[in-house]
């Protein structure tokens, strides 16, 4: 498949948006304490969360991983998305929503992904692990 600018700036709006979530849970940010406690899955879940979107990030930014990478980053922000509709909340901590915004963000740029990449998925199928 052959890479657009358009699917570059996709990955890497994806990959910031996961990347810089990443120090708040990784240096035990307030705000992130209390979504996980809230969520009653503190400390693992914050940094459960964390290593698999640093690892999604990385699968994204390579060609032959970007489908894998972009299913992790979708089943990771379906799981924020569905604590903020019916825990959480749209608005977190009066962040005015920001954080659900960049979930669905990050969900729009895996779906494309996905879509992008849809050809390869009978080859993730036959990976042998």
């Amino acid at each position: 498949m052959k890479t657009t600018i358009l699917t570059w700036i996709i990955k890497l709006t994806a990959v910031v948006i996961l990347l810089q979530t990443l120090f708040f849970k990784f240096t035990g940010a307030e705000e992130s304490i209390y979504i996980f406690q809230t969520l009653g899955i503190e400390p693992f879940g914050r940094i459960g969360s964390g290593v698999v979107e640093l690892i999604a990030s990385i699968l994204i930014l390579i060609p032959r991983t970007t489908l894998l990478g972009a299913l992790l980053a979708l089943g990771t922000m379906v799981g924020a998305i569905i604590s903020h509709l019916f825990i959480l909340g749209i608005e977190v901590k009066h962040d005015g929503g920001l954080l659900f915004i960049l979930a669905s963000i990050t969900f729009a740029c895996s779906i494309y992904l996905i879509l992008m990449n849809k050809s390869r998925i009978p080859d993730l199928l036959k990976l042998k692990i």
